[in-house]
């Protein structure tokens, strides 16, 4: 019994592995795009972790890991710097368009609704 539960537990610590190492590809592409990135992880409940990621450009984006353990692995292997809160001088660094400012306004500016 003791050796088909080490058996499922090598499983999921390789799939995990795996899952943090494509999260960590696209990060990569990410910080690729934008002349480098910084990053803030959060946990997000049920659903997972979120990784909120900002270029030096402005552009941002985010992925969403399983759990915060494979995101902060994600992270660690990109080798980019993570800030603890999303506050300050790094959310200052994000660059928002006509877009974003219509999808979050939403019906209220006229923009295109969010249902």
């Amino acid at each position: 019994m003791a050796e088909t539960q080490q058996v499922e537990d090598s499983k999921q610590a390789a799939r995990a592995e795996r899952k943090a190492a494509k999260l960590a590809k696209q990060i990569g592409t990410f910080t690729r795009a934008h002349g480098g990135a910084e990053a803030q992880v959060a946990y997000i409940g049920h659903e997972g972790t979120r990784i909120v990621l900002v270029g030096e450009d402005g552009g941002w984006g985010d992925l969403v890991a399983p759990t915060y353990a494979i995101a902060q692995s994600a992270v660690e292997k990109a080798g980019i710097t993570v800030h603890e809160d999303f506050d300050g001088d790094f959310a200052a660094k994000v660059k928002t368009g006509p877009y974003e400012w219509s999808r979050m306004a939403g019906i209220q500016l006229g923009g295109p609704s969010n249902g």
